[in-house]
């Protein structure tokens, strides 16, 4: 148990993790009982890199309510429907893992009743049986409701500008009463018996007290690691990946309403859709490549003039052993990092805020608080692992030798089994707590080609004739709620464009 009663929470860090936290923490708690203090430097830059996100940021949105138009206008947004993964299974392929399920559950998830279409002689598109797949397909997107009240909700997400959104976050976190200190912190104190952080000494020589801090200083885990040497869970083992070249780049192009992940020789490239720019990245093993060839490489494959210079991140995949240790929390970089292959950076950073929202001590820290924190942010991370893993282990690819390496290399007992039970019977055995459901794995599993051989007795309990007429109808309704939308980018003109976008389509 850590003595003494919260008032003073200490947010060392902006950049997204950090504002988010100061956001979250102002709507929940509020300033008037709690003090919030946020500490950052404009001389330490942040990574900024993380421009995608997942359909999960709406509840984050919704809890501080936040009107959508206006944040999407202010971070320089565009809408996502999910990530277009091209070359990933064997060069030329391509296939989409979309947001939303496919067609609708009929007893059993609508994939079995798929599968037994697609083996009576039916096309191997599935995608034809989901909206957000076929709008992406068309460059469309709307708010469904907006178009008809009644008709299905289509999942989104966004791509955003980081560094406009930490700065949106900012303002709406100082607007309440959450206090910014600039400058660099040089000392840490601690208590010398409990051994809890009592204080934080900046540059200028202030001391600022707390009683809980949240470490988001980034990869170098000011608090957690160095501090308090929480150790770190390293998976290079399973993702291999350990740099990242980015780049923003001039917009050529109509804004596409969703992600493109393209496999290269040591990794994959990203393509980030904003309203006035493109966002660029390659992620790579250096151990496969050199960070001047993949940045050569990266630069050659811009479809635009680049905005800036390149910018490598080296990272090491995994997580940081204790995320919440003595009074520090842990989040963003500073709790770990896997790669944005499935945009689930942020996310992590959310699910951090709420557990600590759920778990935020009334007085004293006790260990059963620290220890459910630490279980569940581990179960969070696990569980992103094992499907990240999956994209790379189910490659035909041997025409390189990272692409060989993936292939062959081992993997956690539980995606094995898990990989097992879906080619044999379409299994994928999700747990209702995990973040990806049946339809994200089928979506990935069957796009890399590892399609099922067999499906759920149920399905074939349905007539031939209904069921020919019933996958009609599902496949129709798709291709209907896909082409009642309008163009993205004139969808985003008519209802939310940043001034940047406005002198970009003026140019």
């Amino acid at each position: 148990m850590t003595a003494g009663i919260i008032r003073n929470i200490v947010i060392v860090g902006g950049g997204t993790a950090g504002w988010m936290a100061a956001a979250a923490l102002s709507k929940v708690l509020g300033t008037q009982k709690y003090s919030l203090t946020l500490i950052e430097s404009d001389e330490i830059g942040t990574v900024g890199v993380g421009e995608a996100t997942i359909p999960t940021i709406q509840e984050f949105n919704r809890m501080l309510e936040i009107d959508e138009n206006l944040f999407v206008k202010e971070t320089n947004a565009s809408f996502k429907l999910g990530i277009r993964f091209l070359n990933w299974s064997a060069p030329g392929s391509d296939y989409f893992h979309p947001f939303g399920v496919f067609g609708v559950d009929m007893n059993v998830n609508f994939t079995h009743y798929w599968m037994r279409y697609h083996l009576a002689g039916g096309s191997a598109d599935f995608g034809q049986f989901n909206p957000q797949t076929l709008a992406a397909r068309l460059n469309r997107f709307s708010r469904m409701h907006e178009i008809n009240p009644r008709a299905p909700a289509v999942n989104y997400a966004f791509h955003f500008d980081a560094s406009l959104y930490a700065k949106f976050l900012r303002r709406y976190s100082e607007a309440r009463d959450v206090i910014r200190r600039e400058g660099k912190i040089t000392h840490v104190t601690q208590d010398p018996n409990s051994g809890d952080i009592t204080s934080l000494t900046l540059e200028n020589g202030q001391t600022i007290t707390g009683d809980l801090f949240i470490d988001c200083s980034g990869f170098r885990g000011l608090l957690i690691e160095q501090t308090l040497k929480s150790g770190y869970e390293d998976w290079s083992r399973w993702l291999p990946c350990n740099r990242a070249v980015a780049v923003p780049c001039d917009k050529v192009s109509g804004i596409t309403p969703f992600t493109t992940s393209t496999a290269r020789e040591a990794g994959w490239q990203w393509r980030i859709p904003l309203q006035h720019r493109t966002g660029n990245g390659y992620v790579f093993c250096d151990s496969f490549l050199s960070e001047d060839t993949a940045t050569d490489h990266l630069m050659q494959r811009l479809d635009g003039q680049p905005q800036a210079d390149p910018r490598v991140i080296r990272f090491v995949t995994g997580h940081r052993k204790k995320q919440w240790n003595h009074n520090v929390i842990a989040m963003g970089l500073a709790s770990g990092f896997l790669e944005p292959l499935e945009s689930t950076s942020i996310h992590l950073v959310q699910e951090a805020i709420m557990k600590l929202i759920k778990y935020f001590p009334r007085d004293n820290i006790t260990d059963s608080q620290r220890g459910s924190f630490n279980r569940d942010m581990l179960f969070a991370y696990d569980d992103v692992k094992d499907f990240l893993i999956a994209h790379y282990k189910t490659t035909t690819r041997e025409d390189t030798p990272f692409w060989a390496h993936c292939r062959h290399m081992d993997i956690p007992d539980s995606l094995q089994f898990r990989l097992e039970s879906f080619a044999q019977h379409n299994q994928s055995l999700v747990q209702p707590t995990e973040l990806f459901k049946e339809a994200s794995w089928f979506a990935v599993l069957a796009g890399q080609g590892l399609m099922p051989k067999s499906y759920h007795p149920v399905v074939d309990l349905m007539p031939e004739d209904e069921f020919r007429w019933r996958m009609d109808r599902v496949r129709e309704g798709s291709a209907g709620l896909a082409n009642a939308m309008p163009d993205h980018e004139a969808y985003i003109t008519r209802t939310c464009a940043s001034p940047q976008m406005v002198q970009v389509q003026s140019a």
